[in-house]
């Protein structure tokens, strides 16, 4: 193939990926942005958190005036992701849904779906990694005006496609992306392989992209404890309480018991789990949670609040 005009860049409704429509837009590149649906899932307050990101996708797509589309592989995702796992998770395996998503999903259908069906040259993604053909000049930490609009002609090469680790160590991605195809690398742009995470953020302030900057995943990290909802007993530490989610298991350090999370208290940090037991395939102890009602803890509290004070 030739020159590199038409990029296809995922959007996920996150600050990354913003970022990374911006920096393929900066460079000349035409840009059409698509969200891919890959699950139906609610957050906390039973919303759609799908149509929440979606929505965002769309608010970036709109102030970068590009095109927007968006795709649905839920199907998709359930028989080659989802009942791969199940498989997986039966024989005593547990691989990795990221790698799994990456190679079936992402690098697979959206690939062909960029190449197919849009017939962009290339996709892209605000994957943190870099390839042994991106050009570096291309996207750097401060931006420089190019009149003369390069693009990348290098596609045609037969050279195996390596994928290296890119500027931000911490954030580095390549383990995700270590099953995809040849093809599909080889016609994929990493506009994020230079920057680090910090920077990707002062980019997205600085374009205005404050709706994705207010996201959870962007608050400041408050570590707190776990605590058995049973006996109030402290089973260790985590990072940040907004990174769980009710009902998700909780992996503490140290313990073999399989926990879950039933409850959060944000003003103290402290995450409220349980303890369920496994025999084989059966779980003991507990019947099958359907909906996740009031936890102990919160019922304590709701009972203090509604307590009267009795003056003495």
């Amino acid at each position: 193939m030739g020159v590199i005009r038409h990029v296809v860049c995922g959007m996920s409704g996150g600050v990354d990926s913003s970022v990374a429509a911006l920096l393929l837009r900066r460079r000349g590149y035409q840009v059409t942005g698509v969200f891919m649906k890959n699950w139906d899932s609610l957050d906390e307050s039973g919303v759609c958190t799908t149509e929440r990101d979606c929505e965002d996708a769309y608010r970036v797509c709109r102030m970068l005036d590009i095109p927007f589309h968006q795709v649905s592989y839920v199907k998709e995702y359930w028989h080659e992701v989802f009942s791969n796992l199940l498989g997986e998770y039966h024989k005593g395996r547990t691989p990795n849904p990221d790698i799994l998503c990456n190679k079936h999903i992402k690098f697979k259908h959206f690939y062909q779906y960029t190449v197919n069906v849009i017939g962009a040259d290339a996709m892209a993604t605000g994957h943190y990694a870099r390839t042994s053909q991106e050009d570096e000049e291309v996207f750097q930490q401060t931006h420089k005006p190019d009149p003369e609009f390069r693009f990348r002609d290098r596609f045609e090469s037969r050279n195996a496609v390596r994928l290296y680790q890119g500027a931000d160590r911490l954030k580095d991605q390549t383990f995700f992306l270590s099953q995809i195809s040849q093809e599909a690398l080889r016609r994929t742009i990493f506009p994020l392989a230079g920057l680090t995470k910090d920077y990707v953020k002062k980019i997205a302030a600085e374009a205005g992209f404050h709706h994705v900057l207010k996201k959870k995943e962007y608050l400041e990290p408050k570590p707190g404890h776990f605590v058995s909802i049973e006996d109030g007993k402290i089973m260790g530490t985590h990072k940040g309480w907004f990174t769980f989610t009710l009902g998700q298991r909780a992996r503490i350090g140290g313990q073999k018991d399989a926990w879950f999370v039933v409850d959060k208290d944000t003003t103290t940090g402290e995450i409220f789990i349980f303890a369920v037991l496994y025999k084989g395939d059966e779980c003991l102890g507990s019947g099958k949670i359907i909906r996740l009602g009031p936890s102990e803890h919160t019922l304590q509290r709701l009972s203090k609040e509604q307590t009267p004070e009795v003056a003495i």
